[in-house]
């Protein structure tokens, strides 16, 4: 089962590294990871996911609270959440299909983001099954060049991470 972690790490350099080192000494593949500084600036959060059983997850959590920098990791796999990813598409167009190509945008709310003689840029975002979707109905157009990002994910509703709450009721007073 593919398992979606939230965790919430201090912004520090190399912490990055030892989370990714602990899952590659451990065995356990990375299927997408995406991280940036959180709302506290002194935290960054890290949306990982990977496919793990319960024992595995078990064990992947307990290595993870040992790394100093670890300040908070939640399971949001079960929870209601909004998710998605980010992927640019560089399309090969030529004035013979360059319509084509703007109407499959059309359909998927994408944006143009960069046009040239031969090629156009496509921004989409959105879960994981609509970014891939928009990838196969472009690929028969010539795909020259593909970037995406991880997902990113966060639970739907007032619900934060128990941490959060706790450094907010502390500024508060």
């Amino acid at each position: 089962m593919k398992r979606t972690l939230s965790i919430l790490v201090e912004n520090h350099f190399g912490v990055l590294a030892r989370v990714a080192g602990l899952f590659s000494r451990r065995g356990f593949n990375i299927e997408s990871l995406s991280v940036a500084p959180s709302e506290d600036p002194t935290l960054s959060r890290i949306t990982l996911v990977t496919p793990a059983d319960e024992r595995e997850l078990e064990q992947l959590t307990k290595q993870l609270h040992k790394l100093v920098d670890v300040v908070k990791i939640s399971d949001i796999t079960q929870d209601d959440r909004i998710e998605r990813e980010l992927a640019l598409i560089k399309v090969a167009a030529q004035p013979a299909n360059r319509q084509e190509i703007l109407q499959v945008v059309d359909i998927f709310r994408a944006r143009v983001v960069d046009v040239s003689e031969r090629s156009v840029v496509v921004e989409v975002t959105g879960d994981e099954g609509k970014v891939d979707a928009m990838e196969q109905l472009l690929r028969p157009y010539g795909i020259k060049e593909m970037v995406r990002t991880g997902k990113v994910a966060m639970v739907r509703g007032a619900r934060t991470a128990p941490l959060m709450a706790a450094r907010e009721a502390e500024r508060a007073g």
